[in-house]
């Protein structure tokens, strides 16, 4: 995906009533980035991490106002280079685009990209996995994807229908994660044929779960982390097919977890005899 034949071009537009602003606004909509394949991601870091992924930076609109700034050129010459178009406009278009009152000063219009699910394999002894049954948070959905980057899980599986990998605000809480770890989705069904076909060890939360999850040996296969809907959890079907059931005990008057929270016990607990002591 990375490099170009053409290098981008550079226009300069001043209206919200541009035809390409238009289509950028757009994007919000899922039916308008299904139909074009793109998103919006906003921020300098986020242009910057797809273009270190290599994945395709489509537009890059820019604030006139910050142009001269080193760093943003810098972006500009990249984008640039990679094939991207790069349009300037006031601050106010970006700000129409992002609909935020107080925009950064780069939002980039990026090509999607999802891997197959058999590109997470093969699976080898250390590596983990989350897959999540139909997430519909997108913060809860970022804030997963940038947890097991930082926890070095190998990808992210959506299982069933799930929030959009895409819209801005999972794109915004990843915080660059998307661009370094796959995201695959999968039907329950071929989640479960691909554990078996890498005999990997699924391991579920559950309210009912047999386990504390301290308390599961995680070292002698791949591990699947399997994390259940925000409201009811994993359905009876899935947990069924685990090798494992985890608990995560509570004390206080809270009925749940967050997501986003519990998945990040589970995968530093699942990781643990694999992440060293960063020296201070």
């Amino acid at each position: 995906m990375a490099g170009h034949h053409r290098t981008g071009r550079v226009k300069d537009i001043t209206a919200h009533s541009n035809p390409e602003v238009k289509a950028a606004k757009a994007l919000h909509l899922k039916k308008h980035r299904v139909e074009t394949g793109s998103f919006l991601a906003e921020g300098a870091k986020l242009a910057i991490d797809a273009l270190d992924a290599g994945w395709t930076v489509e537009r890059l609109f820019v604030a006139k106002a910050v142009l001269d700034e080193p760093h943003i050129a810098k972006i500009v010459t990249r984008a640039l280079s990679a094939g991207a178009d790069v349009l300037t406009v006031p601050e106010a278009v970006i700000g129409g685009i992002t609909r935020r009152d107080n925009p950064q000063a780069i939002v980039s219009v990026i090509r999607e990209r999802l891997a197959p699910l058999t590109a997470l394999g093969p699976l080898k002894t250390g590596d983990t996995l989350v897959a999540l049954d139909r997430v519909r948070d997108p913060g809860n959905l970022g804030t997963v994807i940038r947890t097991a980057d930082a926890a070095g899980a190998k990808g992210v599986v959506l299982v069933g229908e799930c929030v959009d990998l895409f819209s801005l605000e999972t794109v915004r809480a990843t915080m660059g994660s998307l661009f370094a770890l796959p995201v695959a989705k999968a039907a329950p069904d071929q989640l479960t044929a691909f554990v078996r076909a890498q005999d990997a060890m699924l391991v579920g939360t559950h309210l009912k779960g047999a386990r504390d999850y301290r308390a599961i040996d995680y070292r002698g296969k791949p591990v699947i982390i399997l994390m259940g809907n925000e409201q009811s959890g994993l359905p009876d079907g899935l947990a069924a097919q685990c090798d494992a059931l985890a608990l995560i005990p509570q004390q206080g008057k809270a009925d749940s977890l967050n997501l986003g929270v519990a998945t990040g016990l589970m995968l530093y607990e699942a990781r643990r005899h694999l992440l060293g002591c960063v020296p201070a």
